[in-house]
């Protein structure tokens, strides 16, 4: 079991939403401090206020931070100066919009974010490279364990969240780094993400993607929550958890193992 408590968060994405709610119950759970990275400076900065007026003073830092840039970098380096140290980086930043003048950014917030958010985190921490080891959560989703035809980019970008964060989670690196990476794959959640029109690839799939989302059930943003702390607390190193129709965290590990044991099959035969 993994404890919140003294530690130093890095979450992304954290001014609002999940994110939000996240931060939140670090700091009720007994979390050192957290710093709070988001685009968004009015809320960002209302939410420090609320913080900080709960549990004191420079417990919280608000960052503007857009992790589709090198905004990222200053953001780690001001924690660092901040606190000393990152025990837990969330990347929970996230765009749901395949809309052709959005996917673009939507990857570079969902994958290359991500990705460069993860490996600055990491070779930060590592223990072989002067660190202390820590813990990197990757948001994923839902749509990396099932194949839909109403978010085909989107898809993809989560299941490049989930692939990367398995892999650079195996116990060759982490053996050496004692860095934890795990991927939590969200079902729907009751956030702005949902409401309204989602931005697809064209007219007719957004006619039906507003179909399809209102006959599935959205888990309420504290069932998310509890499920990424869960995952927090009880994960190994490259596992995956699925955190949905607010059910508790179900590890779910070896099913994506044997999925790719699957999809691996005579891949080397010769």
């Amino acid at each position: 079991m993994f404890d919140v408590k003294d530690k130093v968060f890095l979450v992304t994405g954290a001014a609002s939403g999940i994110g939000a709610g996240v931060v939140r119950a670090l700091l009720d759970r007994g979390a050192k401090n957290v710093a709070v990275l988001d685009v968004n400076i009015n809320a960002g900065e209302a939410l420090i206020k609320e913080l900080n007026a709960k549990h004191g003073e420079k417990k919280a830092i608000f960052i503007k931070c857009d992790v589709a840039t090198n905004d990222v970098d200053t953001a780690f380096d001001e924690t660092f100066k901040q606190f000393g140290y990152i025990d837990c980086v969330i990347n929970n930043a996230g765009l749901m919009n395949d809309h052709p003048d959005i996917y673009e950014k939507q990857m570079l917030v969902n994958v290359s974010g991500l990705i460069i958010g993860s490996m600055k985190a990491y070779n930060a921490m590592r223990k072989d490279k002067d660190g202390r080891g820590g813990t990197i959560i990757n948001i994923s989703s839902i749509v990396a364990l099932i194949q839909t035809p109403l978010l085909p980019i989107y898809s993809a970008t989560k299941s490049a969240v989930l692939q990367f964060s398995n892999c650079l989670g195996m116990n060759v690196h982490y053996s050496r780094s004692d860095v934890r990476v795990i991927a939590v794959c969200f079902g729907i959640t009751d956030t702005n993400l949902i409401k309204g029109r989602i931005g697809c690839i064209d007219e007719e799939t957004e006619e039906r993607m507003m179909i399809a989302i209102k006959k599935f059930p959205a888990q309420c943003i504290d069932s998310a929550v509890t499920g990424l702390l869960a995952a927090y607390e009880k994960g190994d190193s490259g596992s995956t958890w699925l955190v949905t129709t607010d059910r508790p965290a179900e590890e779910i590990t070896d099913n994506v193992k044997k999925a790719f044991d699957i999809l691996g099959q005579g891949v080397f035969t010769q």
